[in-house]
């Protein structure tokens, strides 16, 4: 007899490693890209500000790299132990993006390591900068072959049933399933956005904190920068997105957009509130969602009254996908204003309060990728693996899941606030005025 509270602590469990997991592994994938951005910058323009600035952001970037460690080790422990009859079924068809997961993270690991112990030994720093090829390529990559997998389980293909049995195994096809395109790149995309909101706020919250210097103005408007370019990135990925599940997963948009009749002309629906089957108090976009769906004002949409009951996701996935695009419109216009403030010499964008809302916009953003990965995986339910395996078959009978998750939760909690600590302490004794100081002194002294 199935234990009905070993597929909600499961479920409990992996919701919280992977929501853990997502902050840490968003910073891994767009960090190193930063990096090299901002060494790129410092040395065609030959401004030390940029230089330190990729030197002090790869410091931090080792500390964040190692709690991901832990935490991406922590969720290949439990798709096995919490997901068993899930991995005896997807594990012969989809094992070999998560080993080349792993190559390209120890790829990234090697490369990063040399990176950081040579920073002083070349003469010609370009050739210096050469060894962030790898480490950003080899940390995208790592976001690529895991998304893959994910991809897998909402567009399962490379394989068939036969009498229960797998045959017929093609790895590569399952690899480029029709969801992996979007997925990996609105994955890869976001993960960068997000990490230049990050950094953007951290340059913020200094210049709030007294810190006048260059360094945090320049660190700021390069970061905002980029944060612009990918949101919109983000924002066009986002669109095929929607178009992909229009074919292949009609429930999730339906239920995500409160959409229940299948109609032309679809209106897109934000906010609002269910009351006895009725939306109200809802902003409607008239025809916008037929435009998401199919790029036609006055297409068809599937609506939910064409799906069966027990397969309609949870409907509460609708405020999630508000949640997600409100946040990222809201940081696209911040950043294009600040991009334009900056470019028209408006006095507001370094005023006290926008910076305030740059240094929100780090933490909104965090918000704006755990919701979408909410959206993603709730949106899917009740399957794990899409049309073939249901979450509730796929889950482990056991009766000791409760335990596991107060005991990952304590592990999580006190990472959490390891890595917090570590990374203040390591910079607030560190302070940037100090360094360049040092720097300086270095390079006379080497003059002489």
């Amino acid at each position: 007899m199935f234990n009905g509270d070993s597929l909600f602590y499961s479920r409990l469990l992996t919701e919280l490693t992977l929501s853990f997991h997502i902050i840490y592994a968003t910073i891994g994938v767009g960090v190193p890209l930063m990096i090299m951005i901002a060494q790129w910058v410092g040395i065609k323009k030959n401004d030390e500000h940029y230089i330190l600035l990729a030197r002090r952001w790869a410091r931090g970037f080792v500390i964040t790299v190692a709690v991901g460690v832990v935490t991406g080790t922590a969720i290949g422990l439990q798709l096995s132990l919490l997901w068993p009859n899930f991995m005896e079924l997807a594990g012969n068809v989809i094992a070999l993006p998560l080993f080349m997961e792993t190559f390209a993270f120890f790829f990234e690991a090697i490369f990063l390591g040399i990176y950081l112990y040579t920073w002083d030994r070349f003469e010609d720093q370009r050739k210096h900068l050469l060894l962030l090829i790898p480490v950003a390529a080899g940390a995208a990559f790592s976001a690529v072959f895991i998304t893959i997998v994910n991809a897998f389980m909402n567009a399962p293909q490379g394989f068939d049933v036969v009498n229960g049995e797998l045959v017929n195994i093609n790895p590569i096809l399952a690899m480029f399933n029709p969801a992996m395109p979007t997925k990996v790149a609105h994955v890869v995309s976001s993960a960068f956005m997000t990490s230049a909101f990050i950094l953007a706020a951290i340059a913020g919250f200094r210049l709030l904190k007294g810190s006048d210097h260059i360094y945090h103005k320049k660190a700021l408007y390069l970061t905002m920068k980029l944060g612009l370019i990918f949101s919109i990135a983000t924002a066009i990925i986002g669109d095929f997105s929607g178009k992909y599940l229009a074919d292949y997963q009609p429930e999730k948009l339906a239920a995500a957009e409160w959409h229940f009749e299948t109609s032309k002309d679809a209106p897109l629906i934000l906010f609002g509130k269910l009351e006895n089957g009725e939306v109200k108090y809802a902003i409607e976009i008239p025809k916008a969602l037929s435009i998401l769906a199919y790029t036609d004002p006055s297409a068809e949409v599937i609506g939910l009254d064409q799906i069966k009951e027990e397969e309609i996701p949870p409907l509460y996935i609708h405020y999630l996908f508000d949640i997600m695009v409100s946040i990222g419109v809201w940081m696209t216009l911040l950043s294009f204003v600040y991009w334009l403030g900056m470019k028209r010499s408006w006095s507001f964008i370094n005023s006290k309060w926008y910076h305030w809302l740059i240094v929100l916009g780090g933490p909104l953003s965090i918000v704006a990728i755990e919701t979408g990965w909410w959206l993603a995986e709730v949106g899917r339910q009740p399957w794990i693996l899409y049309g073939l395996m249901k979450t509730s078959d796929a889950a482990t009978t056991s009766g000791h899941v409760d335990m596991m998750l107060i005991l990952f939760a304590g592990l999580y909690l006190i990472l959490a606030i390891g890595s917090a600590i570590v990374l203040s302490r390591m910079f607030r004794r560190n302070p940037v005025e100090r360094e360049l100081e040092e720097r300086r002194a270095e390079k006379g002294g080497a003059v002489q």
